[in-house]
């Protein structure tokens, strides 16, 4: 089968020569954008419940959640190499010395060969960012840096408490020090024409990023965003509508980003809309399916030219 996109698994896999896992963890941070230092409501889009597998308990010790998380998928594929992942929250959000101890215990896992770390632009700084190049010396070191948007009146609309500069200023701390950088975006605001979307995709493509998370906007339970929605009802992508999004999407971004996530799958449970109705398994089918009707492919149409 011709893979039509750079796809995360393929590329880990050969990386390592194996396929790898990621454990996700909740090392207990919290955002800046919660606790007060800017704000307290957070982003409006905001429930970590959204994204975070069960798995992921901050009762549980750092090294619990390694090892049941690593005895699970152990247990269900067989699986010999893992990515530890700080997912929920800000994950550079503490002192340097409190961040090089959780990264360090779980690189101590024999089995682990790398972390990948969840944060914004906003909560890195030169000493950090030392720290990481120096883990990256030994492990595949991947900082995946909440993007969102380059269009400063859609992060002001969603709350998020800096603007596209900081997001570059932080790109451009992070590039060239041996670690892998990623970026993930929310596609859909009511703030951004579809236009304005592509053109992210040759804004991205230009960038000193090797990972991209794509998520479509989910209106979410107990968040700001459900408030606006069931007041004065937005547009969010139908799922026809969004298959030929990412499509073209796709076909705009560089063939050297991997491509980490097309799309966001929260619980049912939480999910006010879109609702799809479709697994992960049937989404991920359907957007191979019309890439290969349309015979097209990552990179296709790609811009030459930067558009910022």
């Amino acid at each position: 089968m011709v893979r039509r996109y750079n796809s995360f698994g393929s590329y880990i896999k050969k990386l390592f020569g194996t396929t790898v896992y990621k454990v996700n963890v909740d090392a207990g941070f919290t955002c800046p954008n919660r606790d007060g230092t800017l704000s307290t409501s957070g982003c409006i889009y905001c429930n970590n419940d959204s994204f975070r597998p069960i798995s992921c308990k901050p009762t549980l010790s750092l090294r619990e959640q390694i090892h049941n998380g690593i005895a699970h998928i152990r247990k269900r594929y067989k699986a010999e190499k893992f990515l530890v992942y700080f997912q929920p929250y800000t994950n550079t959000y503490a002192p340097v010395d409190e961040l090089e101890h959780l990264y360090r215990e779980a690189l101590s896992e024999p089995s682990v060969t790398g972390l990948a770390i969840g944060t914004r632009p906003d909560t890195v700084d030169k000493e950090k960012i030392a720290l990481l190049e120096s883990l990256a010396e030994q492990y595949f070191i991947l900082v995946e840096y909440g993007m969102q948007s380059m269009y400063d009146k859609t992060l002001e609309f969603i709350n998020r408490g800096h603007d596209y500069h900081t997001f570059l200023t932080a790109l451009d701390m992070t590039k060239n020090r041996g670690i892998f950088i990623g970026a993930h975006i929310i596609v859909g605001f009511p703030t951004e024409t579809k236009e304005e979307i592509i053109l992210m995709a040759d804004e991205i493509s230009h960038l000193p990023l090797e990972f991209l998370k794509i998520h479509q906007l989910q209106v979410i339970k107990d968040t700001p965003l459900e408030m606006m929605y069931r007041e004065n009802p937005f547009h969010v992508f139908e799922y026809e509508e969004y298959l030929d999004f990412v499509i073209e999407f796709i076909e705009r971004l560089s063939p050297r980003i991997v491509l980490q996530r097309l799309f966001a799958t929260a619980p049912d449970s939480i999910l006010i809309a879109p609702r799809w109705g479709k697994s992960r398994q049937e989404i991920l089918r359907d957007i191979e399916k019309r890439l290969e009707l349309k015979d097209t492919y990552q990179g296709k149409k790609m811009k030459i030219h930067a558009v910022i």
